[in-house]
């Protein structure tokens, strides 16, 4: 390593985020990265431990978050690379395992950082921010198209269905690798949760639409607005290529069955964010109307995309915002019972939760809280909630019942799994470790294979499916 005291000579330094008083006008991007120098500094606190924890991801005792990174990234080689000022090789190794890290180096929560060795009794390497800028240099240098362009083109052509992390990753690989690959999504844009199930300030979507442009340049074919099973037949699109792939992740999301879910009001957090993002894109966030002002906000959930909610809703003026939470706080420190290298199980608090506490909503989350009916007006107007407190069991508390004012519920409560009428349209019955499936032309990857779950799993599962899609073909031409 090149400054093997580099961890004990600089403090951890992550990319600052915007101040709150000005970042909540706009749904500009929240962080600014730090320059070249500091981040080469950061860089050089990357230990070289012999046991580098960090780009191995493992799932600990009974602890349901990773800690490492599941995509094997080799963060110890890149981090020595930027230290050093070999930005180009940096981006080289960065790249051999990651397709998208514009993508990561914004909204993974990097369990990577969590099993840093140096967070044994520091704080961890900024492992997610020396990852965006290796990308965005690549970038801004010319770099990226180069690096997926194949050595030579097959005859094979392969269809990818689902425009989201996996599946752009593995057409990505599938390309550098020599076939030919067309991308199918059903929505307007390309890109899937990227780019309507994450907000403009976490992920802007200029990002995304520079990745497309870049992989269109190579080779790579897009198409929208095209549903497969009612746009193009199953049939067809199995016989016009030689492989599919099934990327179209766990897109059905949980929802409340509770008396007044029809009300008028109460919304699937996924199709609002989607709604806020296009007019966004449509109309540019400066001209976004205040649509909350003097409303009452209820968001049900306590993980990324309830945070989303809360940051959406403060920027559109929301009067008062609350947050419930079916599960007991966190602690504020890791317990004996889970030490390092597991993921900590620790209460934080999110970009959005700062921002409307700092707007006035001291009390903003409840946890341990269960919505039991929505209580709607004559003309089916939701205008509150009735919520229980839980215990450890789940079961209510009587006694604790209260009613709050609502005039828009947000339900982010997660994802329950994928669509199944695709699976059915290729006559898809199991799916099996390596993502091939009973159906030899058709694999699946990414959420729609293994359920809701983090964006660096879906690149790795379809980069791990590029390849053996590539394996079988070559393979069938050997033969």
């Amino acid at each position: 390593m090149a400054d093997p005291f580099g961890f004990m000579t600089y403090k951890r330094k992550d990319n600052p985020y915007r101040p709150v008083a000005a970042r909540v006008l706009d749904f500009a991007e929240l962080q600014m990265p730090l320059g070249v120098e500091e981040r080469q500094k950061q860089a050089a606190r990357c230990m070289a431990c012999g046991i580098p924890f960090c780009h191995s991801g493992e799932f600990y005792g009974d602890s349901r978050a990773v800690s490492g990174c599941p995509n094997d990234n080799l963060i110890p080689e890149w981090n020595d690379l930027v230290y050093r000022g070999e930005f180009k090789k940096a981006f080289e190794r960065l790249s051999r395992t990651n397709p998208l890290p514009e993508m990561t180096g914004r909204v993974c929560p990097a369990p990577c950082e969590k099993g840093c060795t140096e967070g044994l009794n520091g704080e961890g390497v900024t492992i997610h921010d020396n990852e965006r800028f290796i990308i965005d240099t690549a970038f801004e240098k010319g770099w990226v198209a180069e690096s997926g362009l194949p050595k030579e083109r097959t005859d094979f052509k392969i269809a990818i269905v689902g425009s989201g992390p996996a599946g752009l990753a593995a057409a990505w690989r599938l390309n550098q690798l020599g076939h030919h690959v067309t991308v199918f999504e059903r929505s307007d844009r390309f890109g899937g949760l990227l780019m309507y199930g994450i907000p403009n300030m976490k992920l802007d979507k200029d990002v995304i639409e520079r990745r497309i442009a870049v992989m269109r340049e190579i080779g790579i074919a897009f198409v929208a607005n095209t549903e497969i099973g009612q746009d193009i037949a199953f049939e067809t699109l199995e016989n016009d290529f030689d492989r599919v792939i099934l990327a179209t992740g766990a897109s059905v999301p949980r929802d409340l069955p509770v008396p007044g879910r029809e009300l008028n009001g109460v919304k699937f957090a996924v199709d609002y964010l989607t709604d806020i993002t296009k007019v966004i894109l449509s109309n540019g966030d400066k001209k976004m109307r205040q649509s909350l002002d003097g409303k009452n906000v209820v968001v049900i959930g306590g993980g990324d995309t309830g945070n989303d909610c809360i940051g959406t809703a403060i920027r559109l003026g929301a009067a008062s915002v609350t947050q419930l939470e079916i599960t007991p706080q966190l602690p504020s420190k890791r317990l004996a019972t889970n030490p390092w290298p597991e993921y900590p199980m620790i209460t934080r608090l999110g970009y959005g939760q700062e921002e409307a506490i700092a707007a006035g909503n001291i009390n903003l989350t409840r946890y341990a809280t269960s919505t039991t009916e929505f209580i709607g007006a004559e003309r089916g107007q939701l205008i509150g909630i009735k919520t229980v407190k839980v215990g450890a069991d789940f079961k209510t508390i009587t006694g604790t019942e209260e009613t709050l004012k609502a005039d828009l519920v947000l339900l982010a409560m997660g994802f329950t799994g994928a669509e199944q009428a695709i699976f059915q349209g290729f006559g898809v019955n199991q799916i099996f470790d390596d993502n091939t499936t009973d159906n030899e032309k058709v694999y699946v990857a990414g959420d729609a294979k293994r359920g809701p779950s983090l964006v660096i799993w879906g690149i790795r599962e379809g980069r791990l499916t590029a390849e053996k899609i590539d394996e079988t073909l070559r393979v069938m031409v050997a033969q």
